[in-house]
């Protein structure tokens, strides 16, 4: 049944643009090139203005998950990787229920799971940016007419198109990694580097201050000469980025690259070479940064579903609870205040998450819930279950010391969905807290960061033990 709906669609997945696969491994410094390539013109498209747009004071709908998406509202990146990782998340749920089954040993078998993926995506892209065109982003429909509004759905839909294309590049081998990696950590860093350290000014109640809350802090401290008054309002401003954000930040860096180096080492010996032993490392993070880009991706779906729903349909008690929308003060920027979606966003700070504990602690339980299953489930369909490593380990003639090949495979069920639902359950308790110090750059967004760094260091890493890298092959 499931291989039957796949070849439904392989009439439609013809008509895709594909990026061939390299004929031959392509040099370092060749895929350094293409990956330095790929990150410039994923920054240029987050700079270039979608053509149409009368207005950008209505509500965004995607605001609070800008950042982790690697998106920028009214450019060429508007829906960011949305549209690639919710492809993934329910491609790759629809095959961990058997609805569509999928042999990964055949190629082509693969070759139509990936096709019906990019399908999906770009499907997704069209129905978001229909969404977003007509529930008011970019002005009043009626205002902007019908053949802009085409034109918007249009251009969001080719820039998601080439935002799929990009990281498929990568993917295939002719980049580093893959491009929704580069895209998100790039964002994010981009985010946390200006919010520290912009010069821009900004007029606040106060006067004009400085954006970058680390350049606000030394500027305030030197131009007031009640120094208290500038420490605090330095530390706890809150219409601007402040320093106790940087410094929850900072915090959120630490614990993350401290509980990366979690593993359980699991000793190995060769049955070819006797003596030989050696140790298999089961991460904390055994899906990395997964779980949370997956989870991030479900929780945007809804808030963009919801708020379109909300604006049309506001007085239905269904579409209440679901969620109820309501202007942040002073601004036209809507926030959930109550209904489902109220308890899928993350407080936004501490007397936040303190004076409404209801919906903390619903919060915390439904991130959590949420990232463990999702990270279970990544681990049976990404290639890294019991049964694929103990394949691995066969192929290269290594056992687990004291086990035959038939345990093998009990014994790392007994370590890979425990690590995988521990990983899924840390990486949601870090998110969350970082989310309620006010974290620059959100939890979500400053866990993949780290973890994506981390996995290029270890991908430079074993490029040199390789010898395909080496201090000669990088000057030249």
């Amino acid at each position: 049944m499931g291989l039957r709906v796949l070849h439904i669609l392989k009439p439609f997945m013809a008509a895709l643009p594909e990026i061939e696969s390299p004929l031959r491994k392509v040099p370092f410094n060749e895929r350094l090139l293409y990956t330095v390539v790929t990150l410039f013109a994923f920054l240029v498209m987050s700079q270039v203005p979608l053509y149409g747009i009368i207005s950008s004071e209505s509500s965004d709908p995607l605001y609070w998950m800008r950042v982790v998406l690697a998106s920028n509202r009214g450019t060429l990146m508007e829906l960011g990787v949305l549209p690639i990782l919710s492809s993934g998340m329910i491609m790759q749920l629809l095959a961990s229920a058997n609805v569509i089954r999928v042999d990964y040993s055949l190629k082509e078998d693969r070759a139509l799971f990936c096709g019906a993926q990019k399908l999906f995506a770009i499907s997704i892209a069209s129905v978001q940016a229909v969404l977003l065109v007509f529930t008011g982003l970019y002005g009043n429909p009626q205002e902007i007419g019908l053949t802009r509004c085409g034109l918007l759905v249009l251009q969001i839909i080719f820039s998601s198109t080439v935002t799929l294309l990009l990281d498929e590049l990568l993917q295939k081998g002719y980049g580093l990694g893959s491009g929704i990696n580069i895209f998100v950590a790039a964002n994010v860093c981009q985010s946390i580097f200006w919010k520290c350290f912009s010069f821009a000014k900004i007029a606040t109640f106060r006067g004009h201050e400085y954006e970058g809350a680390v350049i606000s802090l030394f500027h305030l401290i030197m131009s007031r000469s009640d120094k208290a008054r500038a420490l605090k309002d330095a530390f706890y401003r809150t219409d601007l980025t402040n320093a106790m954000s940087v410094i929850g930040t900072l915090v959120t860096f630490g614990v993350v690259l401290y509980l990366q180096g979690f593993r359980v080492e699991l000793p190995v010996k060769s049955n070819r070479l006797r003596g030989q032993r050696g140790t298999y490392p089961i991460k904390l993070f055994y899906t990395s940064s997964m779980p949370i880009m997956l989870q991030s991706a479900l929780f945007a779906n809804i808030f963009l579903v919801s708020q379109a729903l909300y604006s049309y349909f506001g007085n239905n008690i269904l579409i209440r609870i679901l969620g109820v929308w309501e202007p942040i003060a002073d601004t036209n920027q809507l926030t959930a205040t109550s209904g489902v979606v109220y308890y899928l966003s993350a407080p936004h700070s501490l007397s936040e998450a303190i004076f409404d504990p209801i919906h903390t602690v619903l919060y915390i339980a439904i991130t959590v819930v949420t990232c463990a299953y999702l990270s279970k489930a990544w681990v049976d369909i990404s290639g890294s279950s019991p049964r694929d490593v103990s394949k691995v380990l066969k192929d290269q003639q290594l056992t687990i010391a004291g086990f035959r090949d038939v345990s093998m495979t009990k014994e790392l069920k007994r370590v890979i969905p425990q690590a995988a639902a521990l990983g899924g359950v840390c990486l949601a308790l870090v998110s969350v807290f970082a989310d309620i110090l006010g974290a620059i750059g959100s939890g979500a967004g400053i866990l993949m960061t780290v973890m994506i760094v981390f996995q290029y260091f270890e991908m430079f890493v074993k490029e040199q033990m390789e010898g395909n890298l080496s201090m000669e092959a990088m000057t030249q």
